[in-house]
């Protein structure tokens, strides 16, 4: 009941889990501290619980310090708490069939649906991603991703070059879908095979927003050198092309997005100087082509806003920026789709809650705000879990708004 003492929550799921994988690897804090680079103190705080994971770069610095993937630190994918969850989850394995079962050079001896179809239902499953809809954006998705290899394959023409710029939409809605539930393997091969669509097209813009679908894959993968690599070459590539004045700022949208992507790795390697600069650049192109949305990136000077809050979480200065978002009248209402809104108010959730303590009722306010908007998002993140977990052990009261998100997320505690 509200006010009634609460029972003392047991440490997360990944501290668990970081402990436990720690010692089968014989590293003692001290060892395993200093590859990942913190402090034996905060490894012991994170491996109790006492402290959460607050930064995506932070998990990806453990795992790599421990020799395992994140999704071992993680626990993914998550048992499905809800239908909808349950059936974005099974979209996974015939996204996967069709993406190793078919290249861009060999294909399965099937027929294929015509080509301005398949286009018309790889936009429809874009736009749903965009909404954080990942059942609906999933559903037989495996299909249309095997029928428009082979018409890309087979086709001649218009039809080969409307089926690749299909393919590569439909990439991006594979990418976005596996890496949201918790599959970074699958969301890997999906952008590479995007990008391997896009480069047998002359589309400067559809190349690099192919490009870093790739580096968001690759960065939570933990694979961020590579990621910078792809970013960088991808960038050199359409910068050339990326007037923000142009009738069409495709180009510049896509060069943007590769800046943001840039900047959170950086931010992810507390390279501040660095994350400054190419956030600056991203703020500097939306100013001139003010809010766009090619492909549902939605590119534009609300989306930056968002992304510099996700940018400062990283860097460990979120609740001053949080504040300051939070207090602009209307702050969210630019946002396109709800997977941005509802990722503006999980990173203003996340900012809150580094301040230890003093924005908690916030931050608990934010989170539910962000699973209320965009569920499956949530749901299915593991920071999110860290930050519930971590709202919960300070919390001094048990409280219904902490029990009702705890419910949502498959928290509730073991009795």
């Amino acid at each position: 009941m509200p006010g009634a003492p609460k029972p003392r929550p047991e440490p997360s799921e990944i501290g668990r889990r970081a402990r436990a994988i720690r010692r089968r690897r014989g590293l003692s804090l001290d060892a395993a501290a200093g590859l990942a680079g913190i402090s034996k103190p905060y490894l012991s705080l994170l491996e109790r619980g006492m402290r959460g994971f607050d930064r995506r770069g932070l998990l990806e610095d453990l795992a790599r310090a421990l020799g395992c993937s994140v999704v071992d630190l993680t626990g993914q994918p998550y048992p499905p708490g809800d239908p909808d969850s349950a059936e974005a989850l099974a979209t996974l394995p015939g996204i996967s069939v069709a993406l190793h079962d078919a290249t861009l050079g060999d294909v399965p001896d099937m027929p294929a649906r015509p080509v301005d179809e398949l286009a018309a239902w790889a936009a429809r499953a874009n736009e749903h991603t965009a909404h954080s809809c990942y059942s609906a954006a999933g559903r037989e998705l495996g299909a249309l991703l095997a029928e428009l290899h082979i018409q890309a394959v087979t086709g001649n023409g218009d039809i080969r070059r409307a089926a690749l710029i299909a393919l590569v939409e439909a990439c991006f809605v594979a990418s976005g879908v596996a890496r949201a539930l918790g599959n970074p393997d699958l969301a890997v091969a999906a952008a590479r095979r995007a990008e391997d669509a896009a480069r047998r097209l002359d589309d400067p813009a559809l190349s690099a927003f192919a490009a870093m679908t790739s580096t968001s894959a690759l960065s939570r993968l933990g694979a961020r050198h590579r990621a910078q690599l792809v970013a960088v070459a991808a960038l050199a590539d359409v910068e050339r092309a990326a007037d923000p004045t142009a009738p069409d700022t495709s180009p510049a949208e896509a060069a943007g997005m590769l800046h943001l992507s840039s900047a959170q790795m950086a931010a992810k390697d507390q390279r501040a100087d660095q994350a400054r600069a190419h956030l600056d650049a991203a703020r500097e192109l939306a100013e001139r082509t003010g809010e766009r949305n090619r492909l549902w990136f939605s590119f534009g000077p609300a989306n930056v806003r968002a992304w510099s809050l996700s940018i400062a979480v990283e860097l460990g200065n979120g609740p001053g920026l949080a504040e300051q978002i939070e207090a602009t009248p209307g702050y969210d209402e630019s946002l396109a789709t709800r997977d941005r809104r509802a990722a503006l108010h999980f990173d203003i959730a996340r900012g809150y809650g580094q301040a230890g303590g003093a924005r908690d009722t916030a931050a608990l306010r934010h989170l539910d705000l962000a699973d209320r908007i965009a569920p499956q998002r949530i749901r299915h993140d593991p920071v999110a879990r860290e930050l519930l977990h971590e709202l919960d052990m300070r919390a001094r009261l048990r409280a219904w708004e902490l029990d009702s998100l705890k419910s949502r997320l498959g928290m509730v505690d073991k009795l």
